[in-house]
Parts: C-alpha cells; sequence; structure tokens
C-alpha cells in the first residue's frame, strides 16, 4: 500500500465512529433486537460485538507496534455473543467504548514511521498479518456491519409490510 493510499485507509478508520452513528439513526431503536434469522445478529448484538471487537483490535495494533513477531489470538464471535448475552448489555457503553479505543489506536496510527507498517504477527486463525492487514481488516469492519444491519432492516421492513 502507498502512503497516499494508507493515509486515506487511516482517515477513513478514524472516522468510523462518526459513520456508525450516522448510520443507526437510518434504523429505529424498535427493531435493534430483531433477528432476520436464528442464527443471525440483530443490530443489538452487532454494536456490542463492534466495542469487543475493538478491544481486541486495539490490542493488536500495540503488539504489532511494540511486539511484532508475537502471536495474537482469534476468539468465536458467535459464541462471545452467545456466552456474553450481548442482548443484555447495553448498547450506549458498548458505542462509547468503541468511541474511545476507536480514537485512541488512530491518533497512534496517523503518525508511525513508514517502517512500523511492515511489522507483522502470526494469527491463531488468518497467519501473517502486517500493519496494513490490520488497518485494511478493521477500517473495513465498520461498513460491512452497516451493510448487515441494513440487511435487517430491509427483512424488518418487508415482514411488517407482510
Amino acid at each position: 500500500m502507498t502512503p497516499e493510499e494508507r493515509s486515506k485507509q487511516i482517515e477513513s478508520y478514524g472516522m468510523a465512529y462518526q459513520t456508525l452513528l450516522a448510520a443507526l439513526q437510518r434504523f429505529p431503536e424498535e427493531m435493534w433486537q430483531f433477528k432476520p434469522a436464528p442464527d443471525a445478529w440483530s443490530i443489538h448484538e452487532m454494536i456490542v460485538h463492534i466495542a469487543d471487537s475493538e478491544v481486541s483490535s486495539y490490542i493488536r495494533c500495540r503488539r504489532l507496534i511494540v511486539e511484532p513477531g508475537s502471536i495474537v489470538v482469534g476468539y468465536d464471535q458467535d459464541k462471545w455473543a452467545q456466552e456474553l448475552h450481548y442482548h443484555e448489555q447495553s448498547v450506549e457503553d458498548a458505542l462509547e467504548l468503541f468511541k474511545y479505543l476507536r480514537k485512541g489506536s488512530y491518533l497512534l496510527i496517523k503518525g508511525l514511521p513508514e517502517a512500523t507498517w511492515s511489522n507483522t504477527v502470526e494469527h491463531t486463525e488468518r497467519g501473517t498479518l502486517s500493519m496494513d492487514d490490520w488497518l485494511k481488516i478493521y477500517e473495513h469492519h465498520i461498513p460491512a456491519h452497516i451493510e448487515q444491519m441494513q440487511a435487517n432492516y430491509d427483512v424488518w421492513q418487508k415482514q411488517r409490510k407482510g
């Protein structure tokens, strides 16, 4: 990735909280618990997942910078959603946690020296990940969930009109 491409991704990464809040305004809170299928996630669950994922991202980012070559562990996100009772957790708290973790990583990465971007870690599920790989994954994470939220909304709307 060129420094210019990376800079654009970093800025997009840094705007994720605002992007998520803007998207959430499109979906009535009354449908945030709606699951389009038994094995699908609700918007509520996605929001709590986003916070948990950001905790992992925050740590992975720092390992990439400080401990290149170290191992980072994957996790079963569906099991986390079930066992941690995402539906019972506060969406407001999850959004606040996401906001501050994302801001902290954004401020850290935007000033990294070019050489740091080639640092790698070994992910237990994905294999070797560089800083650039990490950025691509997490820059895309929020837009991907917004698409998933929109799909939930579309099904919810269709069922209401049914």
